[in-house]
């Protein structure tokens, strides 16, 4: 195997940024750990409880900055702490690799299916009066009822269809630097008249993922979650955790109901969709304290075509 992409957690990182900085660390490892069986290695990371800190304070501040930029300002700074902590723990192990974090935009289809039904929360609760009080002022923004805790705002989550940079992040590899790229799924941008411009969207992290192995030629997409494997009944008293199983298997399960939507559900999907779009290709999903172990198999969910 030559080029890995690894997806991490937004939640991994902790809550607040001297937790983040301080779990960066215990992440490195793992991470350059995974040198010893890669050639390349290119790292994503979620940002759900960051952008959401970003956002937060910006509103408790009295002013409203956009998601677009909030996800932006996430990556910087984790692309900042994990960077860091990369450097450190590969000059400690005597590696001469360099990292280099990349703000990466991932363009979205304007047309897609989900702006035309936002179910992404984010930012602050509200009541239902000043949501409603909002929407009246600013019809662009839609707030929904969040399971009994008040109103949030909700936008739309589309699938991503390319990466801005992606050569750019390519001849990064080439040169063998570890990169950093798409975090939190990447800023949502849409092409208009041969522009970009940013959209109000939230990308699903391990779909932004699955596509960036995809387009740099990726030969295996790691998935890196709470848990060291992916289980079929989860909960249940005939739960059963997986091995290696087909892309066919795992689609029957889908079916089945099998998985979270809001959890493993897209993890499962993300990694389906990177096995099927080349020969030769697999995907793993399991815990960031297990990522060595999995790519020993002797650990995690393997997902191959046959």
């Amino acid at each position: 195997m030559s080029n890995t992409v690894i997806a991490l957690g937004g939640n991994a990182l902790g809550k607040t940024w001297q937790e983040q900085k301080q779990l960066a660390h215990k992440t490195a490892k793992a991470i350059v750990d995974l040198l010893a069986v890669t050639k390349h290695l290119v790292v994503s990371h979620g940002n759900g409880p960051q952008v959401g800190m970003i956002k937060l304070a910006f509103e408790e501040s009295g002013k409203d900055m956009p998601l677009a930029e909030c996800g932006a300002m996430s990556q910087g700074y984790i692309g900042y702490h994990l960077q860091n902590a990369l450097y450190n723990e590969l000059a400690q192990r005597q590696q001469k690799v360099t990292v280099a974090s990349l703000v990466t935009q991932v363009q979205v289809d304007p047309k897609d299916p989900a702006f035309q039904h936002p179910s992404k929360p984010i930012g602050s609760f509200y009541s239902q009066a000043d949501a409603q009080a909002i929407m009246a002022q600013d019809p662009e923004k839609i707030f929904k009822e969040d399971a009994g805790r008040g109103w949030r705002q909700v936008v739309a989550s589309p699938k991503p269809i390319d990466i801005i940079e992606k050569n750019f992040i390519i001849d990064l590899i080439k040169q063998g630097h570890l990169v950093i790229a798409s975090g939190g799924g990447g800023i949502p941008v849409v092409l208009k008249e041969g522009r970009l411009e940013s959209v109000e969207a939230v990308i699903d992290k391990d779909f932004a993922s699955a596509l960036l192995a995809d387009l740099i030629g990726a030969d295996r997409f790691i998935v890196l979650t709470a848990v060291d494997q992916v289980a079929i009944h989860f909960g249940q008293a005939n739960e059963s955790w997986l091995d290696k199983v087909t892309v066919e298997e795992m689609e029957a399960y889908i079916d089945q109901g099998m998985f979270a939507p809001g959890s493993m559900l897209p993890k499962v999907q993300a990694a389906i969709q990177f096995v099927r779009g080349g020969e030769g290709r697999e995907a793993l999903i399991t815990s960031l304290d297990r990522a060595a172990d999995g790519l020993a198999g002797k650990t995690g969910t393997r997902i191959v075509a046959h």
